[in-house]
């Protein structure tokens, strides 16, 4: 897919009104790809090659004309989170441990804090 048609459409503030509209119903999954795409794209480390890839899957996934509707019971952000997961696919690296916290912790403000498996609950 390329994104970069999708690029010119993203604005930070689209952005948060999106994520403010559909939280609930988006799902944390979705949620925290679409932030860890953000705040990777905030980071002054992150290459512009990469910042492409993650404004482009932001892009689209503001769009309000998706390939399957965003109210669509169930289905609705299938097409958003699998042109998420191929841009994180593309931009891993810059994916920090430091971003992935900034973004849990956005999540867990919103959708309240879920119960994470301590190190010794993740290896069984």
């Amino acid at each position: 897919m390329n994104l970069s048609r999708y690029r010119h459409l993203y604005t930070a503030s689209q952005f948060w009104q999106k994520l403010a509209r559909h939280a609930a119903t988006a799902g944390r999954g979705t949620l925290e790809k679409a932030l860890y795409l953000y705040y990777a794209a905030q980071n002054p480390a992150t290459p512009a090659w990469a910042r492409r890839v993650m404004y482009g899957a932001l892009g689209y996934f503001i769009l309000p004309l998706d390939a399957v509707p965003d109210l669509a019971p169930l289905v609705g952000y299938t097409d958003d989170l699998s042109v998420m997961v191929a841009a994180l696919g593309t931009v891993a690296f810059y994916i920090t441990p430091q971003i992935k916290a900034q973004a849990h912790g956005k999540v867990d403000q919103w959708l309240g804090a879920r119960a994470r498996p301590t190190p010794r609950q993740a290896e069984t």
